[in-house]
């Protein structure tokens, strides 16, 4: 620790390859899922790495330093999502609630937006499959980037990266079609 205390990439490493199997067991204990257990993993060595400073072996030994943060995070990330799903299932329920015209009501304003709609799925269905997915399942589907990480089991960073190529390519493909729109 004193080593990552003073900026040493190498023994942070040499601290990944020791406990990331220790740490990892813990957060699936928690949260139960593979893709997201190694997001939070990385981000927990991250926070270990930026958070070195506030270590201090008089109050304790580096391994229950790192499981305290570890499940701290892991609770948190659960927490959170439960929270997620529980408003989506709020939202759900409100939207059922509805009265039937107020949720299909189709006026000229939502006969224009069909249109955009067509428009912009022509552009989404040139993407390669992999963007056409993480777009459908984030915009479409209304899924955190992490729910797309968890859903097809992609990492997070990958499901970002197809996220950001995918809305670059539908807004050069969409700037094409500006005539249209």
């Amino acid at each position: 620790m004193q080593s990552i205390q003073a900026a040493d990439p190498e023994a942070l490493s040499q601290l990944y390859d020791r406990y990331n199997g220790i740490l990892k067991a813990l957060i699936l204990r928690v949260i139960h899922n593979e893709a997201e257990a190694d997001d939070l993993l990385q981000e927990i060595f991250m926070e270990i790495w930026n958070q070195a400073k506030n270590f201090s072996a008089q109050k304790g030994k580096p391994l229950g330093w790192m499981v305290t943060l570890a499940r701290r995070r892991a609770i948190d990330g659960l927490r959170k999502k439960q929270a997620y799903a529980r408003a989506e299932e709020r939202l759900q329920t409100e939207t059922e609630q509805q009265p039937d015209a107020w949720v299909h009501n189709a006026t000229e304003e939502e006969i224009t937006f069909s249109d955009t709609r067509v428009l912009v799925r022509r552009v989404i269905n040139t993407l390669p499959p992999a963007q056409q997915q993480a777009i459908n399942l984030a915009f479409f589907r209304g899924m955190s980037q992490r729910e797309i990480a968890a859903k097809t089991n992609t990492p997070l960073g990958t499901v970002k990266t197809r996220l950001e190529l995918g809305l670059k390519k539908i807004y050069d493909g969409l700037k094409e079609l500006k005539d249209e729109l």
